[in-house]
């Protein structure tokens, strides 16, 4: 995606900058609508409040990994591990809790209890996370190299302890419980009330915060930011340790909703990621973005995918026609601001 120029010393709080992030996640709200509205022409009963409703419901895990994500592009650095920590987690998660006398290998685990199953696992989660951080910071690889390189680790970890398959046998009653569990007496789930707090958290961070505001800094101008004094070692372990974490939470409630751990889960999760930010307006270069942007860029996926599904198109069109929807989105974000800058 093209890089939207950013004035260094704008990053800490211009109203040029802002301006152009508000005018852009405005843009990819409208962009999402106006594909809503064409989908509700062409698919019957797309129109309705329960498809708004699941637009959202249906992609919690996505929308809540492009939080950190998003961060990370703002700083200028990718996580492409997310996918693989999601599965990763969710098997430890699983065989942790599992009872330690089953009766063949793949239904006996370490037999920890429930809470410290989890524990263990976003534990696990971390110290991906913290090994992005380590390669990337301290030895400089570039971080797209390092976190493909995590990714399959991660997830050839989780392959190696289902043995290919999958755990979800002699599993604690309350192991299905946090994935499952309904809110306020809705059929709202209690994954999508986490990802509504953590796009709060997460939005409030970005606007209010020092924190944010040197994600931006750091980002646009990292020379100006380690001249200013600014400790870009430890504000990126940070961003990795945000990211890990809540890919780990992720693959943890995914594990608990299924009631299995099972190492392809996750799988392209992290480019759906990785596309829902860039279609909300994130410079892949850094500098510029906003976790607003994401959410409605999840939107504008979502419509793409659900509209394919309800024309009954074969999985190959459908890859088709998110790509086509991704490239206009993009391309019509870049002319917009140049527009608007010129």
């Amino acid at each position: 995606m093209t890089a939207y120029p950013v004035k260094a010393e704008g990053v800490l709080g211009s109203d040029h900058r802002m301006g152009d992030e508000t005018f852009i996640a405005s843009l990819v709200a409208c962009v999402a609508v106006g594909l809503f509205l064409i989908a509700s022409v062409f698919v019957p009963n797309f129109f309705q409040p329960l498809t708004m409703l699941n637009l959202v419901t249906n992609n919690w895990a996505v929308i809540s990994l492009g939080v950190g994500v998003t961060f990370l592009l703002v700083s200028g650095n990718f996580d492409l591990s997310v996918g693989g920590v999601v599965a990763l987690s969710g098997v430890l998660a699983v065989w942790f809790a599992q009872s330690a006398d089953g009766n063949n290998a793949l239904s006996t685990g370490l037999g920890f209890p429930y809470w410290l199953a989890i524990v263990c696992a976003l534990g696990g989660a971390l110290a991906v996370g913290a090994l992005n951080a380590l390669f990337v910071v301290r030895f400089s690889v570039p971080s797209i190299i390092v976190t493909l390189g995590t990714m399959m680790l991660a997830r050839g970890i989780a392959q190696v302890i289902t043995q290919g398959s999958q755990r979800n046998t002699n599993l604690p009653p309350e192991f299905g419980i946090l994935g499952n569990l309904t809110m306020f007496g809705t059929s709202v789930r209690l994954p999508v009330v986490l990802m509504v707090v953590l796009l709060l958290v997460a939005i409030f961070i970005e606007k209010k915060t020092v924190f944010g505001r040197l994600t931006y800094w750091i980002g646009a101008n990292p020379v100006t930011a380690r001249l200013s004094g600014i400790d870009r070692a430890k504000h990126l372990t940070y961003l990795y340790l945000l990211s890990a974490g809540i890919a780990g939470a992720v693959g943890i409630l995914l594990a608990s909703e299924f009631r299995s751990g099972y190492s392809n889960r996750g799988t392209l999760m992290e480019f759906d990621a990785l596309v829902t930010a860039l279609l909300g307006g994130v410079a892949i270069a850094g500098g510029f973005g906003s976790v607003i942007g994401m959410f409605f860029g999840a939107l504008i996926l979502a419509v793409v995918t659900t509209a394919a599904t309800g024309m009954i198109l074969s999985p190959d069109w459908q890859f088709i026609l998110k790509a086509v929807a991704v490239f206009l989105a993009i391309v019509t974000q870049t002319w917009a601001l140049a527009r608007r800058n010129r």
